[in-house]
């Protein structure tokens, strides 16, 4: 990756962590998962509001480091409209990422999340990505 795209992936996750999308708490009924990283310190308390088989809305709040939050962030966007399936695909496209692994780019416009692409190569940092994504993944498989 050449360094300037390295720099624009830094922005973004930083503009994710200083200015989250969808913090904050739902009014009533909601799948709610709350999770953490011990290792890291990070927690996440996850609200998805579903509705005929799709995420209508998705809401956190938390703490943790800039890549936890900012992925919870991107995430929360990610997912609003998708059916409840696609949703756990995205996660699985989004860990296969994490991994390293070969994806399919082409199922879902990842736009920001590809941005955290880089925190495969710090396998201490995989777990802070991926929580919210986890959680996301407890709610809707509790939610069936």
């Amino acid at each position: 990756m050449s360094s300037n795209l390295d720099t624009l992936y830094r922005q973004v996750i930083m503009d994710h962590y200083k200015n989250p999308r969808n913090r904050g708490e739902f009014e009533g009924e909601t799948v709610t998962v709350n999770m953490n990283n011990p290792t890291c310190g990070d927690r996440i308390q996850l609200q998805l509001q579903v509705e005929d088989g799709k995420v209508k809305d998705a809401k956190f709040v938390g703490e943790g480091c800039s890549i936890s939050l900012a992925s919870a962030s991107m995430m929360t966007q990610a997912i609003k409209g998708l059916q409840l399936d696609e949703a756990i695909e995205m996660s699985q496209i989004f860990s296969d990422m994490m991994l390293g692994k070969d994806y399919d780019e082409d199922r879902f416009d990842l736009g920001d999340i590809e941005a955290l692409q880089g925190v495969a190569k710090f396998p201490a940092r995989i777990k802070c990505a991926t929580l919210a994504w986890k959680a996301m993944e407890k709610g809707i498989n509790d939610q069936k």
